[in-house]
């Protein structure tokens, strides 16, 4: 297959070639990933420190148990820094242009990723509908009849880190999931056929997605993020791209997030339990209508999903003879 014909699967195929170097790489990104969990722990104990805070203090501000906001932004910077290390494993190990990690079309399609957000809005205002009408999904999930929480400095102090912090650390787990770790398996796969490739891609990495949310987690909060992960890999193979996924995922967390400061609270948000088998129709409604939305404005506007594909450097202009 020509390299002006590959999906985003197969974009490993423009960089170097050896299958070994896939069990190199994910490796190395898995030790790059922990040690910037360490050293961004040290930078944050440092900084509460210089606060004024206690021993005691920072360790109970950094258990997550309860969350507050400097567990929040310790584990948001957590992922953002997977991004850099994500584009160094491609490039140093796989000779890939970072830019490849993004989209076919090498880089961050940036009109695209904000008609993906208006679209995620639509397809979240559909979910939270059907939401409304069906028995108590559990999970995390909050009653919105209930009366507001209180304004307090630590809600303050949770929105600033929501709304500066959470794209960063749902994108670094699209560069995780769908970027890296999609064209990896989906590049070993892809000897058995191009199909098997794109099915591997997606389906592997939404398993590890989920899982890596906790061993511990319920069923259906499994089931949840695991169809999570099998949209947003669908989107990655239909679109050539993250946008569409990291979308998604900064819309659904400024949601749970935003729900939980109004009316439930950051723990249960973070680390949901007794999830309920109701919360299967939301979490379908809201993949399937984002899912479609997204795949036919990306054919509306001529978005390119395999590489060197026409349109793909034109983004968002208007076809030919469309009026």
């Amino acid at each position: 297959m020509p390299s002006a014909e590959l999906r985003y699967d197969e974009l490993h195929r423009l960089g170097r070639p050896g299958a070994w170097r896939v069990f190199a790489g994910i490796p190395a990104l898995v030790v790059l990933f922990f040690a910037g969990q360490v050293l961004l722990g040290v930078v944050v104990t440092v900084a509460l420190a210089a606060t004024g805070a206690s021993s005691h203090e920072i360790t109970e501000r950094l258990s997550g148990d309860p969350a507050t906001p400097s567990f929040l932004a310790l584990v948001n910077l957590g992922w953002a820094a997977a991004i850099p290390f994500v584009l160094a494993v491609a490039l140093l190990v796989h000779g890939l242009a970072p830019g490849y990690v993004a989209s076919v079309v090498g880089r961050l399609r940036w009109r695209w990723l904000l008609v993906c957000l208006g679209l995620a809005v639509v397809a979240l205002a559909i979910t939270v509908a059907v939401s409304s009408v069906l028995p108590d999904q559990g999970a995390g999930t909050v009653e919105l009849g209930g009366h507001l929480n209180p304004w307090t400095s630590a809600t303050r102090d949770f929105l600033l880190v929501v709304l500066l912090l959470t794209p960063l650390q749902a994108a670094g787990e699209e560069f995780v999931f769908r970027g890296y770790l999609a064209q990896a398996f989906g590049g070993l796969a892809a000897r058995y056929g191009a199909r098997a490739g794109a099915a591997v891609a997606v389906v592997v990495p939404a398993l590890l997605f989920a899982l890596a949310h906790g061993l511990g987690q319920d069923l259906p909060i499994f089931f949840d993020r695991f169809a999570f992960g099998l949209v947003a890999g669908l989107l990655v193979i239909l679109t050539g791209g993250l946008e569409a996924g990291i979308a998604m995922h900064v819309l659904n967390n400024f949601l749970a997030f935003g729900m939980a400061l109004a009316y439930g609270d950051m723990t249960s948000a973070l680390t949901p339990t007794g999830g309920t088998w109701w919360a299967i129709p939301v979490t379908l409604t809201q993949s399937v209508a984002y899912l479609l939305l997204a795949v036919c404005a990306a054919r509306r506007l001529g978005v390119a999903n395999r590489s060197g594909e026409a349109g793909g450097g034109a983004i968002l202009e208007p076809r030919r003879g469309r009026v």
